[in-house]
């Protein structure tokens, strides 16, 4: 008997854990989240601060997706001035007197 039967075993062992390490780094280089062996996604540095600082993250996009919603009503109306003839904006300013 030789050696191929058990080096054949062998090395489908390694190509395996080898795509999986080849895999695992692709994934992390893109941004990709881990999975363990299960295929669960492993979270880092989840614990007591984690859900405080996904609260504190939540309020602060929202503070600034209405801080980005007036800012566009002002572009548009500063878009609005540009682009008016100055007739009519000089009429609307001596409407508002």
């Amino acid at each position: 008997m030789g050696w191929g039967r058990e080096a054949f075993i062998l090395a489908i062992i390694a190509l395996s854990m080898g795509t999986w390490a080849f895999t695992n780094w692709l994934r992390a280089k893109h941004g990709y989240p881990m999975t363990d062996d299960n295929g669960e996604t492993v979270h880092k540095g989840a614990g007591p601060d984690a859900e405080r600082k996904i609260a504190l993250l939540t309020t602060e996009n929202e503070r600034l997706t209405g801080q980005i919603g007036r800012l566009e009503e002002r572009i548009a109306v500063l878009e609005r001035i540009a682009t008016d003839p100055a007739e009519r904006l000089n009429r609307d300013i001596d409407a508002l007197r």
